[in-house]
């Protein structure tokens, strides 16, 4: 039976000492070896990691890639070695891609463990230990000291000016302030408890005592480790490709069992003559490779990597090449507000007397109680920000360096407050700086219009709602009292009584000067903000309110706790602001918004934010970051701010784009000559294209879009996301696969009755079949690769290098020694002619189709 307590925070410290069945003098080491054996290590569980062949397999689960996989065996059988060949190649390269993408990601739980894997100081049987920190179990008394990382979630017992930093466990840059009391506070939320230390976190000041309560997995570090194990959830393109090959499965395999039966059982009766299962078989499967767009993983991938070529250019490092079609299709965008709208660092902002004036001597008296005597100045961000604003006023370094330090009362988070004794020529001086209320107990007087009067409850109500004012604006406060006293080489508490309250010191995390225009650039791109931090909301509203971010609502993570699931559906798609939220609240919030039917983009940059950047469509983070956030991270920004997002948001549109241009043309092209071949194949005795002369045809037709990562894509489908939509694509494919068949049905009778007379009509009409075929897909997709009249589109020019050289391949295989293998013959100048006609009539009515087909659909 293990040992389990529940809200350690709410129970005093014989309560706990009661509950884990331990003392101050820790744990037996007969009963330490007991609970190793049912508690286990204290070590992130890791599951069975599966091997690389696993891994590689796992990357033929898709469907499209199982019909190419088809598509390559019957090209092999049917003599079309080279083509099956090339589809191979083309798989391999995928399937190489996502297994090191794959194989890279489970390097994120191994950091984990690797960072709680410490040795710790711990007392047992009342004697001191240094032990693995892996050997600690719930019961053990562990000290803590400034510099150590915390082993285990602890309750701390004792703490003397200890303050952690959890910035890795809930985002926040200023340590916390720990104490052993007890708390009442319902809901586990890591930045409120104040009296419980969490596993992976530092010591920055002070040291303590704590009981374990919970190792390994149990812990909040370990829960963030346990959501990284689990299985990477499938992004918005993922889906996206899976559907359109479980859509292709079905399109094909109709196809394949329609043409089969009309060929053995409709044809003999239609023409009279006897079914020839075989030659129906191999044209079947002929045509279904023929509408298989084996090209598509290939270009994908090409277009993605010259993505990530732009990107790159762009300060942004794509790891997961698949997320930059996710960054384009993205929707909504979490992220934090430090460092991505605000600077990251804090300033000061103002030095106000009561009055609300600027005072000068609040700057002096604040940069003297910067340091303790001594010692080297703390690194604190609000004194690095007061220290770096007096830099830039001569007269007030000048008058602090008139002044020598005596003695100090260093910050405690008792006192909260940070005293020193100084001199000059005018005497001897105290000056307190710190928070507010506590400056307010140690004062008794108050300058009133540089009248020094007795503080009364007035003023003290006055100054208390200035306080509230500010602090809810989203400002940081410290308030300075002073007061002159006698000589004197040593300060004790006492001389913190009866000072006169000076004013306050204001300090800001400001908004970056590039935040507003861009927050307006995002929405203009479709992109919805949302902000996830674990700051409060006020200051975060006030931010918000900065930089353009309209706030309809906004949810803490305590409200969180207590929404059934649809109340939080309801909830998060309204919300803009989500304050004071934990690892686990950011998760579920990524995966509320993904089943809502959105894109999700999310930038983070802890360990905290490690499985909201697994769960998200996209995973955003930045070259500072810790391992495991960029480990868990699909995009790593060489700078943290939303503005380097733009051009990631429209590179992976253009990316996008261009995937679907292939897409688009491909599907309705090899449509309609299917349709047409099935139907041509009812009519005439012979096949009107041989199996090879299909294939052929295919590949022949897709050389262009192997450049189709070069195209230029229109401005204005860059202003909104997109997305796969299957029933879209068919959508589009049907009535322009039918526009083609028209045509080709029309070369089919022209043809037909031009040349039936002639001795080798069969080749000739196969021939003229196979060039119809051939320009109307190399030419078509200069039309549909733009919503434009193509004439107002210029394609880049590598594209249209690219179906002159398809077009001059095709040519050679017809009128080259080669055509004797293809069984091609040159078709005389009248069936040219004929071909050009259909191909000019053909090409203006797609255009004209087009300009329709978009005023009616909105894509």
């Amino acid at each position: 039976m293990t040992i389990e307590i529940t809200k350690p925070w709410n129970l005093t410290i014989d309560q706990v000492f009661k509950a884990l069945q331990t003392s101050s003098n820790g744990l037996l080491h007969h009963e330490v070896i007991r609970r190793l054996k049912r508690h286990g290590l204290n070590d992130i569980e890791r599951e069975s990691r599966r091997g690389a062949l696993k891994i590689f397999l796992s990357q033929y689960k898709n469907p499209l890639i199982l019909i190419l996989i088809v598509a390559s065996i019957l090209s092999f059988f049917m003599g079309d070695r080279l083509g099956s060949v090339i589809i191979l190649v083309m798989l391999a390269v995928n399937s190489l891609m996502g297994f090191f993408q794959e194989y890279r990601s489970e390097k994120a739980v191994e950091l984990l463990r690797r960072k709680a894997s410490l040795k710790t100081t711990v007392i047992r049987e009342g004697v001191e230990h240094r032990v693995d920190a892996t050997d600690l179990v719930p019961g053990d008394i562990v000290k803590v000291f400034q510099g150590s990382v915390i082993p285990a979630d602890l309750r701390l017992i004792e703490a003397k000016n200890l303050s952690i930093d959890e910035s890795m466990l809930t985002g926040e840059s200023e340590p916390a302030e720990k104490s052993s009391n007890l708390i009442k506070v319902n809901q586990e939320i890591p930045q409120e408890l104040e009296n419980i230390a969490f596993m992976g976190t530092n010591v920055e000041t002070g040291n303590g005592l704590g009981v374990v309560f919970a190792t390994a997995g149990n812990t909040e570090f370990g829960k963030t480790a346990l959501a990284l194990k689990a299985a990477e959830p499938e992004t918005e393109f993922q889906t996206g490709t899976r559907k359109f090959g479980n859509f292709l499965v079905i399109v094909i395999l109709s196809l394949v069992v329609f043409i089969f039966l009309a060929m053995v059982f409709i044809k003999p009766v239609f023409l009279g003559i006897p079914a020839n299962v075989l030659e129906a078989l191999l044209f079947s499967l002929a045509l279904a490779i023929g509408i298989t767009p084996e090209l598509l993983p290939i270009i994908i991938t090409i277009n993605l990597s010259q993505g990530a070529m732009m990107m790159s250019k762009k300060h942004v490092i794509v790891k997961k090449l698949m997320a930059i079609e996710d960054i384009g299709n993205a929707d909504v965008l979490c992220t934090d507000k430090t460092g991505t709208i605000t600077e990251g660092k804090i300033f000061l902002e103002d030095y106000v007397n009561y009055n609300g004036l600027q005072e000068p001597k609040l700057l002096l008296y604040g940069l003297l109680s910067n340091t303790e005597v001594d010692q080297p100045a703390i690194t604190h961000p609000l004194e690095t920000a007061l220290d770096r604003f007096t830099q830039m006023r001569k007269e007030i370094t000048d008058e602090a360096n008139s002044f020598k330090k005596i003695d100090t009362l260093p910050f405690d988070f008792e006192r909260k407050l940070n005293t020193v004794l100084a001199k000059n020529k005018e005497g001897y001086f105290v000056i307190s700086k710190g928070a507010t209320e506590k400056i307010l107990k140690t004062c008794s007087s108050i300058y009133i219009e540089k009248n020094r009067t007795l503080l009364l409850e007035g003023y003290r109500k006055i100054l208390r709602e200035k306080f509230i004012q500010l602090s809810s604006s989203g400002l940081r406060i410290l308030a300075v009292a002073s007061k002159k006293i006698k000589a004197k080489n040593k300060l004790a508490k006492s001389d913190e009584k009866n000072l006169t309250f000076e004013g306050f010191l204001v300090f800001s995390d400001r908004p970056k000067h590039t935040a507003p225009e861009t927050i307006k650039d995002l929405e203009n791109l479709g992109v919805q903000v949302k902000i996830l931090t674990g700051d409060n909301e006020y200051v975060t509203k006030h931010i918000c309110d900065q930089v353009g971010i309209e706030v309809k609502n906004i949810i803490t993570g305590e409200s969180i706790d207590v929404l059934t699931d649809s109340e939080f559906a309801e909830t998060v798609a309204e919300a803009t602001i989500f304050a004071k939220v934990t690892p686990e609240h950011k998760l579920r919030i990524i995966q509320a918004i993904k089943q809502a039917g959105h894109t999700v983009a999310f930038m983070g940059d802890g360990a905290n934010d490690a499985p909201a950047l697994k769960a998200a469509d996209v995973g955003i983070s930045v070259d500072t970051a810790l391992d495991i956030a960029k480990e868990a991270a699909d995009i790593i920004l060489l700078r943290k701010g939303l503005d380097v997002l733009i051009e990631a948001v429209k590179d992976g549109r253009r990316t996008f784009g261009n995937s679907m241009k292939y897409i688009f043309t491909t599907s309705s092209a090899n449509f309609g000559n299917m349709i047409s071949l099935a139907g041509a194949s009812m009519f005439i005795r012979f096949i009107p294209l041989l199996p090879a002369q299909v294939i052929l045809l295919n590949i022949l037709s897709d050389l262009p879009s192997l450049a189709i990562s070069t195209d230029n894509v229109d401005s204005e489908y860059l202003k909104k996301p997109k997305h796969w939509d299957i029933h879209e694509i068919s959508r589009f494919m049907v009535p322009f696969g039918l526009i083609s068949s028209i045509f080709d049905v029309t070369t089919f009778f022209l043809l037909f009755y031009a040349i039936s007379h002639l001795a080798n009509h069969e080749s000739l009409f196969r021939t003229g079949w196979f060039i119809e075929s051939l320009l109307t897909e190399i030419f078509v997709i200069y039309l549909i690769r733009t919503r434009r009249a193509f004439w107002n589109s210029r394609p880049s020019s590598v594209l249209l290098i690219a179906g002159l050289l398809s077009f001059f391949v095709g040519a050679a295989f017809i009128y080259t020694p080669i055509s004797q293998i293809f069984q091609f013959v040159a078709p005389p100048v009248n069936i040219l002619m004929i071909i050009g006609l259909i191909l000019v009539a053909y090409l203006c009515l797609t255009e004209f189709a087009k300009r329709i087909y978009y005023k009616k659909v909105s894509i």
